[in-house]
């Protein structure tokens, strides 16, 4: 029989849940042919409704009341260690350190990541410091260019404001803008300045002094030692550039003119230090009397790789930086004020622009040394503190890969190849230089001197050679061996390394270039390029106002308002423009309309006006021509 036509009554008919009272029940009325009134629901069956409707609503209490509190966690402020914080940032005593980067791009930390793994046996999962405390990104454009040089960038930082390629805190219109560091001096903070460049080169510039273009380094030194229209602004300075502060008169000496800058700088009350007994004199900052010039090398401070080798000769960024924040926390002890310190790995830039790997993977990781013992100062002192970094560009336009054939590649890079190398191509450049005048000097001989500032042009005459043909040849490959760990080098990257200038920097780009090529590194520029760059922070909370991307500009205005300088800003830079307008010689050469206008967002023609460029690995002697 069909499922739905059997009796009620049938012994087979499945019962339901309740089957002994409802099965009676039907069986009654049936039978009586009386309507059975609805069976009233008991206690039983509302506690359970009850109980269902309870937890479904602390369920939901539960989600909210987290959302809120995740919301108020990335939103809010943080507890300040002292003091009230209004309006998202603090209102009593504060220091504010700020970290550039120079020339670090994204790629940059890709590839010191991946070197520091391959070279240490670290796990894929190991990161930088920097890596911790990625924020944000930032872009970069200045006013005369959508790729824009360090003075411009630093510019933004400091005023807050964009300006044209080479401007030194002066805004298109060649008015001089009030600078977050001069404001937070005339407001009562200290102020430092580190670098491993030197003092005078733009990012530095940017913060205390005021010239049409970052050329004038010699006005820029006056500037920095106090000849400044607002006086002395500068309480603390560790770098190099020392020969922009020394009389045409002396050794060492690369000024115009015969002023003494570091006779200058001690009439106006600084303490000086030049050389390496000087600088452990200073006891990481416990045995410093401000204002202090340090001033460690005649133009830059070696490259790290380089530096490690040299017998403890110059100080490293990270010695440099822990000795500022020292003698800074010590001199503000007794203050309401704190500091702003500005700390630069400068020479990061520099590594870009001469597309040496290896020089780029160590001054990446000595600005994250430098980065992780200011978050550990923050974390030790009792004063409220940020630390916001960020980069001004990147340089060279680095990538971690590289086509050396014309066929389609495969996808690697080899990052060990970098940790066989023990010294910069700057440095061996230098060395077979010296090796060519008749100096021979021993390949791994690093007491070298730093570069000058210009690369000469690759095509001056190459000088005799001081030895037979066939030692050069040999010695060129013991370099190689023992400075990059290139053991394979070919006939044609040996001549032309035997025919380069007596100027180093040709030889260095065939250097680099035989490095780069190995390790399947790539450049497209010697230059800078218009990537986004990288912002760091101790807290993101702290600097909530940076995360995302954003403007370069941003992040000056950030560091102004942390500081709570905004009328002060204000103050400095109209004084600044009452002074530009009653003279501006201490402002330098005033440069042509063409010089700071808006001339590189259209194409011109550049590819036909300068034609091309042999580039890329063909040119040291390595198969294949794509960069």
């Amino acid at each position: 029989m069909p499922r739905g036509e059997e009796p009620l009554l049938s012994q087979g008919r499945p019962s339901s849940d309740r089957s002994d009272d409802r099965s009676m029940e039907e069986e009654d009325a049936l039978l009586t042919g009386q309507k059975q009134e609805p069976r009233k629901q008991g206690w039983a069956f509302w506690r359970e409704i009850g109980l269902f409707a309870w937890a479904v609503i602390a369920t939901a209490l539960v989600i909210i009341l987290a959302v809120l509190y995740q919301h108020q966690q990335q939103t809010s402020s943080p507890e300040p260690s002292g003091g009230d914080w209004r309006n998202g940032r603090p209102t009593g005593k504060r220091n504010l350190i700020f970290m550039v980067s120079d020339g670090m791009g994204p790629t940059s930390l890709s590839l010191t990541r991946s070197f520091r793994q391959a070279a240490t046996g670290l796990p894929i999962d190991d990161v930088l410091v920097l890596d911790e405390h990625l924020i944000g990104s930032s872009r970069t454009r200045s006013t005369s260019s959508l790729i824009t040089d360090s003075a411009a960038g630093a510019t933004a930082f400091s005023c807050g404001q964009k300006s044209y390629n080479g401007a030194i805190s002066v805004l298109p219109n060649r008015d001089p803008c009030g600078t977050v560091l001069e404001a937070a001096k005339r407001a009562g903070y200290l102020t430092g300045l580190v670098v491993t460049t030197r003092i005078t080169d733009a990012t530095p510039a940017c913060f205390a002094a005021h010239v049409n273009h970052r050329e004038e380094e010699d006005k820029i030194a006056e500037q920095e030692v106090g000849e400044h229209p607002l006086g002395r602004v500068l309480d603390l300075m560790l770098g190099g550039g020392r020969c922009h502060f020394l009389p045409n008169t002396t050794d060492g000496s690369c000024r115009d003119d015969d002023l003494d800058v570091v006779d200058l700088a001690k009439r106006k009350g600084f303490s000086y230090v030049s050389d390496r007994k000087g600088f452990d004199g200073l006891n990481f900052g416990t045995g410093v009397k401000l204002p202090l010039l340090g001033l460690f090398a005649d133009t830059d401070i070696p490259y790290e790789v380089d530096r490690r080798n040299m017998a403890d000769v110059y100080p490293s960024l990270d010695e440099m930086a822990r000795t500022a924040l020292t003698a800074l926390q010590d001199a503000t002890e007794d203050s309401d004020k704190g500091f702003f310190l500005m700390i630069e790995g400068s020479r990061i830039d520099h590594a870009g622009h001469g597309n040496d790997p290896v020089a780029q993977v160590h001054e990446v990781l000595a600005y994250d040394k430098a980065f992780s013992s200011v978050l550990d100062f923050l974390k030790r002192d009792d004063v409220e503190g940020v630390l916001v970094g960020t980069s001004d560009h990147e340089t060279g336009g680095l990538a971690t890969a590289r086509q050396l054939h014309d066929a389609y590649p495969e996808y690697h890079w080899f990052p060990a190849v970098l940790a066989n190398a023990s010294h910069s191509a700057e440095n061996l450049a230098y060395q077979l230089r010296d090796h060519m005048a008749g100096k021979h000097i021993s390949p791994l001989d690093t007491g070298i001197k730093t570069p000058p500032r210009s690369p000469a042009s690759p095509d001056s005459p190459s000088p005799s050679l001081s030895s037979d043909s066939a030692k050069l040849k040999q010695y060129i490959r013991n370099l190689l061996s023992t400075g990059l760990g290139i053991s394979d080098a070919k006939d044609k990257e040996i001549s032309r390394l035997a025919h380069s200038s007596s100027d180093p920097w040709p030889a260095s780009y065939i250097f680099a270039d035989m490095i780069s090529c190995r390790a399947q590194v790539g450049w497209t520029t010697h230059g800078h390029s218009a990537v986004d760059v990288n912002i760091y922070a101790s807290d993101p909370r702290q600097a909530k106002p940076l995360r995302g991307n954003r403007e370069n500009t941003e992040i000056g205005k950030f560091m102004a308002d942390y500081l709570d300088l905004d009328s002060e800003m204000e103050a400095v830079t109209k004084e600044l423009k009452e002074m530009a307008d009653a003279g501006a010689e201490w402002m330098g050469k005033v440069l042509d309309d063409g010089k700071v206008g808006n001339h590189g967002d259209h194409y011109e023609g550049d590819f036909k006006k300068r034609g091309l460029m042999e580039c890329g690995c063909v040119g040291a002697g390595v198969e294949g021509h794509v960069h």
